[in-house]
């Protein structure tokens, strides 16, 4: 640590202030400029006094604490933990500013604290919260930790900087990424927000026997096993398990547009692994690939806890590139291996009636070897605009604008319906969960 520099605080300014008020009184006698002169020396020579006297970064010792990997679209704590090492009677003031990554949101990384000198304890501790939020993923890093010692007076603290470097990851929001996601899912583009809990399991895999219950099936009566057991069996089913799911992001132009403060394409990521997780947690096997006018990254369908790993590191660093997306390139380098009848998820955005148009060729293309899903973000912003009267002429138009934009959806998303695809569009908080909906879903019927 440097001895560090002077500041004033807000004590000495208001004492100068004071000083000024004699000052103004010159014109009427010498004798107050030199009063006012007397006031800021004297002033001057105890922030002086006050400086020399305040404590030392040696004096307290201070580091941070923050996960090595952070959450996008969420709070994440940042501790800082002080520790007094003098030993003398007197408190020990100060105020301590941290230098969070200049791309997140941070509230509460400027704080002031006392640390007391007990008796029979002089190195006494303390320890200070935070919270970072950053909007989109990547790479950061935290800068140093900035300390203002204030003097015995609190006319001058001493400021010093604690090296404190430190670089982080920012990962898509894990704190989705949770079992219960099987158990509980939230539906918010529904006209009243339900709960869709996790049903009984169906499909065309043999799972159990179980004694017959009334209202059961007679057609899953095992009347072989039944005359075994002298009981009445009947068989149950589970969704089948093993079967390939490929999540396509695209990282193109239309992906770049911000919906509650994020990035669409920071969006999709956050839905695209809660629904990986899930997949692989049911047995399934997933895959994914980010793309735009070429394929930026691809890891074919796999299976196991691993493998959701090396989803997560190849999907943090995507960013939406500033070009059309290649939707015809992504699909034959996708499918040139893949023969099995997969269930593809695409996120996109289907209000650019321009890109929607290839969209629909090469989706569309799919059928009927494969089960494409098209999930799509609701810019609720654009939907209000929509509807809203409006009021000034730039309400019109910005009417006029939303409703050509939400009918250009009605009409790819009608056409891909029609077709057998399946389409997603719910608001950004329930996006995640509403993709979630779907696969469930699909597995519980059998569509595969």
């Amino acid at each position: 640590m440097s001895l560090g520099r002077p500041v004033p605080t807000g004590l000495a300014v208001a004492l100068l202030a004071v000083g000024l008020l004699p000052a103004a009184l010159t014109v009427a006698s010498p004798a107050f400029g030199w009063l006012a002169l007397a006031l800021d020396v004297a002033v001057l020579a105890l922030c002086a006094v006050d400086f020399l006297r305040a404590p030392h970064g040696e004096d307290v010792k201070v580091s941070r604490e923050v996960e090595p990997i952070l959450s996008s679209g969420t709070r994440n704590a940042v501790h800082l933990s002080f520790e007094r090492v003098d030993t003398g009677p007197a408190p020990l003031r100060l105020e301590v500013r941290d230098e969070p990554p200049q791309v997140v949101a941070s509230t509460g990384h400027r704080q002031s604290l006392v640390l007391q000198a007990l008796s029979g304890a002089p190195l006494t501790r303390s320890r200070l919260t935070y919270f970072v939020t950053p909007p989109s993923r990547g790479d950061a890093s935290f800068g140093d930790l900035h300390l203002r010692l204030l003097g015995p007076l609190g006319l001058c603290a001493r400021q010093v900087r604690v090296p404190a470097a430190q670089a982080v990851k920012i990962y898509p929001d894990l704190t989705a990424l949770s079992r219960e996601a099987l158990a509980l899912a939230r539906s918010s583009d529904a006209p009243s927000e339900r709960t869709l809990r996790r049903r009984a399991a169906e499909g065309r895999e043999f799972e159990s026997l179980r004694e017959y219950r009334p209202g059961d099936d007679y057609r899953h009566i095992d009347w072989k096993a039944s005359a075994r057991h002298a009981n009445t069996l009947v068989r149950t089913w589970q969704p089948e398990r093993h079967q390939p799911m490929l999540l396509l992001l695209d990282c193109g132009r239309h992906m770049a547009g911000k919906v509650q403060g994020r990035r669409k394409l920071d969006h999709a990521v956050d839905a695209a692994l809660r629904l990986a997780r899930v997949g692989l947690d049911a047995g399934d096997v997933v895959g994914v690939m980010a793309f735009a006018s070429d394929v930026l990254t691809f890891l074919p369908p796999r299976k196991g806890h691993e493998h959701l790993r090396l989803i997560t590191e190849s999907l943090y660093r995507a960013e939406a590139a500033l070009e059309e997306s290649d939707y015809g390139r992504a699909y034959d380098f996708a499918f040139a291996r893949q023969t099995r009848r997969t269930l593809v998820v695409l996120f996109t955005d289907l209000v650019d009636p321009d890109a929607s148009a290839g969209l629909l060729t090469r989706t569309l293309a799919l059928r009927p070897r494969h089960l494409p899903v098209v999930a799509s973000l609701l810019d609720e912003d654009v939907r209000d605009a929509a509807i809203d009267v409006p009021v000034e002429a730039q309400d019109a138009y910005s009417r006029q604008a939303a409703t050509r934009l939400e009918s250009e959806f009605r009409r790819t998303a009608s056409t891909l319906r029609d077709a057998g695809a399946l389409v997603v569009r719910a608001p950004a908080q329930g996006f995640g969960a509403a993709a979630l909906n779907v696969y469930l879903d699909v597995k519980s019927r059998g569509l595969l």
